[in-house]
């Protein structure tokens, strides 16, 4: 008996120790789901920049001077999606351009016809083209201590050229800088998405020659404006989440740089970006894939710097890609970067090549451990 009522009572524990771990499992399935459900997603937009050629590799074929092959692929993938984003962000240096205006137009125009050629163009994601250094700046030769260097200066004309053929990849609802008799501020701007405050930066802004600066300056943004921008998104109630967008970026390898390799202006723009809670600021013109929070030992975390500029021009990075981020229904916002390994030469078509993931991340505040190493770009 007692042997019979031990065994009913092990079915018993059996039983419920069974349903209990059926029922953790199902939760388990359920919670999976719900991260991976696109349902779940509020809003999700993706971005890259720097997909031009070096001048010695344009092609008659390609009069856009766009690393073709690439930037047909990237569009081809996204438009493809089951759940696409809603918008594209090519963040700058889609053609050579960097010299005439003459040119500039004639590369420009190329390019939107590229585009307009494509699916992208039809699958419902807004495309937002924002303007890098070369679409901007031309070269001038000059002499420093007795040898011939090449400059950057802003090119007078091309924020024109740029509207002309760019204007309706800019958001209609857009809040532009008002312009003034020192700077040409119309490529900078900002605007909303569902609960995601944006400001695009024109890191390129055309400013006046001055005595001191016979071209002007390279790298000019209107500071106090963006700043201003910052402040009042943080205290509206219905964004929650606010991103920066520019093709140079604030940090390079983990360092604030100025000149050619960063943001010769606007020392005062990374402490305004952690005081309104920014979540990133995303950017290219280095020819890379990078990803870090430059003050997270002062904070604990804070702002972070993606640089997306692995989009089809040569340099240091061994994929091309484009970048995604998620903005979830609980709250996370989450990061995906997928990239194939390019060819050699890096313009060459690599259809064997397949798209993988490179970087995943959740983008919290708090000092994240799933911090972006370079064994994310072996390409061996």
């Amino acid at each position: 008996m007692k042997s019979l009522l031990s065994t009913s009572l092990l079915v018993l524990l059996v039983s419920f120790s069974s349903c209990d771990l059926t029922k953790k499992n199902n939760e388990f399935v359920l919670a999976q789901a719900r991260l991976v459900d696109t349902d779940s997603v509020v809003f999700r937009f993706s971005f890259f920049g720097c997909n031009r050629v070096n001048k010695g590799d344009v092609l008659d074929s390609v009069p856009s001077t766009a690393n073709k092959y690439v930037l047909e692929r990237i569009f081809n993938e996204l438009s493809a999606k089951k759940r696409k984003p809603e918008i594209f962000f090519f963040l700058g240096d889609l053609v050579l351009g960097k010299s005439t205006n003459e040119k500039l137009d004639t590369q420009l125009k190329a390019w939107v016809s590229t585009y307009e050629e494509n699916a992208i163009s039809k699958s419902g994601i807004e495309m937002i083209v924002v303007p890098g250094n070369h679409e901007l700046l031309h070269e001038k030769k000059r002499k420093k201590k007795g040898k011939k260097k090449k400059q950057e200066v802003p090119l007078a004309g091309s924020s024109d050229i740029w509207l002309k053929h760019m204007q309706k990849y800019m958001p209609m609802d857009r809040d532009t800088v008002g312009s003034s008799k020192k700077m040409d501020n119309r490529l900078t701007y900002s605007f909303v998405r569902k609960n995601v405050g944006f400001i695009v930066m024109n890191t390129d802004s055309y400013n006046h020659p001055t005595k001191k600066k016979k071209y002007g300056k390279e790298g000019m943004l209107p500071t106090s404006w963006v700043i201003d921008k910052l402040n009042d998104f943080k205290i509206n109630k219905t964004i929650e989440h606010i991103f920066v967008l520019g093709h140079r970026p604030y940090y390079v390898n983990n360092k604030a740089e100025t000149g050619h390799g960063g943001l010769p202006s606007g020392p005062e723009l990374w402490p305004a970006f952690e005081a309104a809670g920014v979540t990133a600021m995303l950017s290219a013109h280095k020819h890379d894939y990078q990803r870090w929070q430059p003050n997270n030992k002062a904070l604990g975390g804070g702002t972070y710097q993606i640089i997306a500029g692995n989009g089809g021009s040569q340099g240091v990075t061994p994929f091309f890609g484009y970048s995604t981020i998620s903005i979830m229904a609980n709250g996370q916002v989450r990061l995906h970067s997928v990239g194939f390994c390019k060819g050699n030469p890096y313009y060459i078509p690599v259809p064997f090549h397949p798209t993988t993931i490179r970087d995943e991340v959740v983008l919290t505040w708090a000092k994240n451990k799933n911090t972006y190493t370079p064994s994310y770009q072996s390409c061996k």
